[in-house]
């Protein structure tokens, strides 16, 4: 995807979230653009809030996964844990999250969905070993070149030292919506589509920035990764 692509789908996703914001308080029958960004529901998603209590140790962070930013929002994850590890602290007393938000959420998503919906292309996602756009997560288990280096772990691995992963709904509900729009499919339809594809143990949260400000509260220090 070109950088002035990119910029669009950055315009696109802030007017579907004025037109959403514009409806909020008015029903359905009145102004369908309600309909264009539905409401989180708890009773379909398991309870975010709760997930937050998962929190633990002396040591906490959460960073900020806006783009995906060569894979940094995960890496930055790494290094944290392999860093606080090498001064003495060990998984236990650690909490690294990283909120994967905006442009950054296919991250959380199985590879099926990446082929089929080209989300390489899509959010300018790079698979290293062909040297094109991926078209499979490159994040969860790391493969070859994924990488910088081969020893630096994805998420999967990360999840079992107690790292703590969840995605922005609000952007996959505006982002899946433009996917079906352009493939000439129903927005609901993928909508769903995208979030049955969340990858095990990555929560689905209201929206990435309600994340951090959740995260900030738990006594986690807020870092910037992408």
């Amino acid at each position: 995807m070109k950088p002035d692509q990119l910029n669009s789908n950055r315009r696109d996703f802030l007017s579907a979230m004025v037109l959403g914001a514009a409806a909020s308080g008015m029903s359905v029958l009145t102004n369908p653009l309600e309909a264009k960004i539905a409401a989180f529901d708890n009773k379909k998603i398991s309870d975010p809030d709760k997930w937050f209590d998962k929190i633990k140790g002396t040591h906490r962070v959460v960073f900020d996964g806006s783009m995906p930013h060569h894979n940094f929002p995960i890496i930055w994850n790494w290094a944290w844990y392999h860093t606080n590890n090498g001064s003495g602290s060990a998984d236990d007393d650690l909490t690294g999250m990283t909120v994967l938000r905006h442009n950054a959420i296919p991250f959380a998503m199985k590879d099926e969905v990446w082929e089929k919906y080209n989300m390489g292309e899509m959010f300018e996602v790079q698979d290293n070993n062909k040297k094109s756009a991926a078209i499979r997560n490159v994040v969860y288990e790391p493969q070859g070149k994924d990488m910088p280096f081969p020893f630096i772990t994805g998420i999967k691995d990360l999840q079992d030292r107690g790292a703590m992963f969840c995605v922005c709904d609000l952007a996959m509900n505006v982002y899946s919506g433009m996917a079906a729009e352009k493939m000439g499919m129903e927005k609901e339809e993928v909508y769903q589509e995208w979030k049955d594809a969340v990858l095990p143990g990555i929560q689905i949260v209201p929206s990435g920035v309600w994340a951090l400000s959740r995260a900030q509260a738990k006594g986690c220090g807020y870092i910037f990764a992408g």
